[in-house]
């Protein structure tokens, strides 16, 4: 298992390299004027610019920067935006938010996305069966920012249940149903992966070999059926933590979050390429750390799986 996993920390650093190297330039090698409209109404003066291109050394190569930018990344500095504002006190003030925000949808899509599969595909055809496949077909079927739109709308404006908006710092309560929208989608694919999983593993030699030895139901579905059945959904799940922290810009941005989907947003609109450049590395090394994690669990679930 060490030296697997020496083997898969190897194999992360080209890709880390790989996809922070591509953002970057993507980001700084947008052809426009990096400086306008940061003084207002005017064109900035020949020395400001002279001062923030030697400051942000876009004089150099595009590889030059981006090993400069590493290796500022490396000390912990995540640069500054152009108003002299550190990014990493940005990301700092804004990840927490994001972080419970992508927990929260977590935790929704995969109880309530597991328990529907689970019963369906246990089930097999009938009442239940149609009725979660056609709410999952509606749910699919809808964009994620019209159902953020719809819930703040019946939930807050006609119903008063919840605030339109919520608080600068959002707890745990005023995010449970902007995390019920922004995971509606996965939500609907894990209920409909856990039940062809399920259904499909029913009628596996070691389901029936369980049943023959007179194991309890309970422990054949538990141990035996589930703990297969759940790979390619926990598979799912891990890659879709960093999807969701990546695209809560709608949702935070229907419910005033003040998270990392607004920080790139507003980066983006401003052109700070420092801003969005930290952000996006930040999430390319959750996600890389997120596929990590979930490649060592397999082991865990299915003993037939090792790793040499």
């Amino acid at each position: 298992m060490s030296q697997y996993i020496l083997r898969r920390l190897l194999q992360l650093i080209p890709v880390f390299f790989g996809t922070t190297f591509l953002i970057y330039a993507l980001v700084w090698a947008v052809p426009g004027d990096p400086f306008a409209g940061k003084c207002g109404q005017v064109a900035c003066p020949p020395a400001y610019i002279e001062m923030m291109t030697a400051k942000f050394n876009l004089d150099d190569s595009i590889f030059v920067q981006y090993f400069k930018y590493l290796g500022n990344l490396f000390t912990g500095d995540w640069g500054e935006t152009f108003n002299g504002v550190s990014v990493g006190e940005l990301i700092a003030n804004a990840y927490p938010v994001t972080v419970r925000l992508a927990l929260i949808a977590v935790a929704i899509e995969a109880i309530i996305g597991l328990a529907a599969g689970i019963l369906t595909g246990l089930r097999g055809k009938g009442f239940l069966d149609n009725l979660v496949l056609m709410s999952t077909t509606f749910l699919i079927s809808i964009p994620v920012f019209v159902t953020a739109i719809v819930l703040q709308i019946v939930l807050g404006s006609e119903l008063g249940l919840i605030d339109a908006s919520v608080s600068e710092d959002a707890g745990v309560g005023e995010l449970i149903v902007p995390g019920i929208a922004l995971g509606s989608l996965s939500m609907a694919y894990i209920a409909r992966l856990t039940r062809t999983s399920i259904a499909e593993n029913r009628h596996a030699d070691y389901v029936r070999t369980a049943v023959a030895k007179g194991q309890p139901r309970s422990r054949v579905v538990g141990v035996h059926l589930l703990r297969n059945s759940v790979i390619p959904v926990l598979t799912f799940i891990g890659t879709d933590i960093g999807a969701l922290m990546g695209g809560a810009i709608v949702t935070e941005g229907v419910f005033n979050i003040n998270g990392i989907g607004g920080l790139i947003f507003r980066g983006i609109q401003n052109r700070e390429g420092a801003t969005v450049t930290g952000v996006v590395v930040l999430l390319v090394m959750v996600y890389l750390l997120v596929s990590l994690t979930v490649d060592l669990l397999y082991a865990v679930l299915d003993p037939r799986i090792r790793y040499d």
